[in-house]
């Protein structure tokens, strides 16, 4: 079968379940966008990931990257090769030196550590027939597609705090961005710095 290259466009908060997120991964030169609803702590592996983030200390994934790097295997790239009942399954193409072996794996997991490997994320065409969302032409701009790949668009269905953030000191975003990194908040450190940043564009 052929395989389809996806890219990560968007992780919003899933207007379906409570307490869950969505990672949207768009068909790469495509309209076509395939939403796959994750935990949070899914979400913020791959928001941590994508958004060079620091932890003080090594998330799960960041962890078995390690593990992986220690021991000389790479990860080549994740297949979303399934679709059973509305959930999907992956599989992550790993090699040593000698071997190359296919690994059963979560989709959450697998896009997270795809990120920190910096490799490509493919499924096939029947999935994206039966779960994917056809978008319409906004014009085929190539350098926005590339632009849209580099970011994680963090979106809402509901009131997360962030409308907070515009009535606060500059002093006051940098004491709350310390103390949701300590709690490892990542999701909501990501607005913070957002807000940080476009104040010090505008000085």
């Amino acid at each position: 079968m052929r395989k389809i290259e996806l890219e990560i466009v968007a992780l919003s908060h899933s207007i379906t379940q409570t307490h869950s997120y969505a990672v949207v991964l768009g068909e790469v030169n495509g309209l076509r966008r395939l939403p796959i609803v994750i935990g949070g702590f899914e979400a913020q592996a791959i928001a941590v990931a994508l958004e060079k983030m620091q932890p003080s200390r090594p998330l799960t994934h960041d962890l078995m990257k390690n593990f992986m790097n220690a021991f000389v295997i790479d990860l080549h790239e994740i297949i979303i090769c399934d679709l059973q009942e509305g959930i999907f399954y992956s599989k992550l193409v790993c090699s040593t030196e000698k071997d190359t072996v296919e690994i059963d794996s979560r989709t959450s997991d697998a896009i997270a550590l795809a990120v920190r490997f910096g490799c490509s994320i493919y499924t096939y065409e029947h999935i994206l027939e039966n779960a994917g969302i056809l978008m319409e032409d906004a014009g085929s701009d190539t350098g926005r597609k590339k632009k849209e790949k580099q970011e994680v668009m963090v979106e809402s269905d509901a009131p997360t705090g962030n409308e907070d953030l515009k009535t606060m000191t500059l002093e006051e975003l940098n004491n709350l961005l310390n103390e949701v990194l300590d709690n490892e908040d990542y999701i909501r450190a990501i607005a913070i710095r957002d807000e940080i940043n476009s104040r010090s564009k505008n000085r």
